[in-house]
């Protein structure tokens, strides 16, 4: 599960082939579970969307 501040590479969108290999900090994760981030304006939808996580944010 990835949290604020964690950094991944989306490999597949639905509908929006061009965000395939974009990369990006994870900014906010709303209410209903998609995750918004640095990559541009679409958030990735879990259930349906796939990503991989890249590094994650070290807690101190």
């Amino acid at each position: 599960m990835v949290k604020v501040g964690d950094k991944i590479r989306i490999v597949y969108m639905n509908g929006e082939p061009q965000y395939s290999g974009r990369a990006g900090i994870v900014e906010h994760i709303d209410d209903i579970g998609q995750i918004h981030g640095s990559w541009g304006g679409c958030a990735l939808i879990t259930s349906v969307d796939q990503y991989k996580l890249i590094e994650e944010k070290n807690e101190k």
